[in-house]
């Protein structure tokens, strides 16, 4: 496996394969990755020729400046897990190299980037759009890797390879969330978490489960303020927001005849810190 600082060496290296027609798979990372990356990363392996992981943490895509400073850096631990899934290639790039200037490109796709994350984090989507935009110009990839874990994410960047006009050369490729024994979903902010934290923390996934069946014989709003009700009745747990929203517009829903494609997501702090923790779950389709 290699690992690739500069831009010019990751292009001239994919340059020579994608002329002997290798196909190639981006999962695309910020680093200090689990099992959920993992799993990214083998399904990368299975489907192309050439899997290359990108380990970047974009400023751009953070608007509080403490949550980026408190984001856990793991290069070597990394790559050494990346080696294990039997990934090709590491892009690792510093700030600089990804924006030699400052990047002042808007990307703005109501209303997938403006509800739920979009508003609760200004700019946050943006910046995502910014460096996913800048990895696939670099890299060129037939396939892009994303975990479901971040349905938002997923809708946003079908928006903007839309946007790009990529449909044709790009696949997204949505991969399901990886789960702890316990049910918490995997993420590289459960690290941050103190032992107590930890043990609240899978109360999360447990009111969503819970109410799937709540939801069979009860109303969006009632589903909706039980599960808020029950999560904040765990001491240290927070709830920020849980809407449910259709799957792809990502609007509210007011009925569940509304659409085959319902889904819950929430965003709750934990602890002290707090460390706040996203998730969602599938309730139609």
């Amino acid at each position: 496996m290699k690992v690739f600082k500069k831009i010019v060496d990751v292009q001239n290296e994919l340059f020579s394969l994608r002329k002997d027609n290798k196909t190639i798979g981006l999962v695309p990372t910020m680093g200090a990755l689990h099992e959920g990356h993992a799993s990214l990363v083998k399904r990368s392996v299975e489907e192309n020729d050439i899997t290359i992981v990108s380990v970047f943490l974009n400023p751009t895509q953070f608007n509080d400046k403490g949550d980026l400073e408190r984001y856990p850096r793991t290069l070597e631990a990394d790559c050494k897990l990346l080696e294990q899934c039997g990934a090709n290639y590491v892009f690792a790039p510093s700030a600089d190299e990804i924006y030699p200037q400052p990047d002042t490109r808007q990307f703005n796709f109501p209303p997938q980037s403006t509800v739920m994350e979009g508003a609760k984090r200004p700019g946050h989507f943006n910046g995502v759009c910014q460096v996913v935009s800048r990895l696939f110009y670099i890299t060129r990839p037939n396939r892009a890797y994303f975990g479901e874990k971040d349905w938002q994410q997923i809708a946003v960047i079908k928006r903007l390879v839309e946007y790009l006009g990529l449909q044709k050369d790009i696949e997204i490729v949505e991969c399901p969330i990886v789960r702890d024994k316990d049910g918490l979903a995997k993420s590289s902010r459960n690290t941050l978490l103190t032992n107590d934290e930890r043990a609240i923390a899978p109360n999360i996934y447990r009111a969503l489960k819970e109410s799937i069946e709540f939801s069979q014989s009860h109303s969006i709003k009632e589903t909706h303020d039980k599960v808020i009700a029950d999560i904040n009745a765990i001491s240290g747990l927070e709830v920020e927001y849980f809407a449910i929203v259709d799957g792809n517009t990502l609007l509210d829903v007011t009925d569940w005849n509304e659409s085959t494609n319902i889904v819950g997501c929430i965003t709750v702090y934990c602890g002290k810190t707090p460390i706040r923790l996203i998730d969602h779950i599938k309730y139609r389709g």
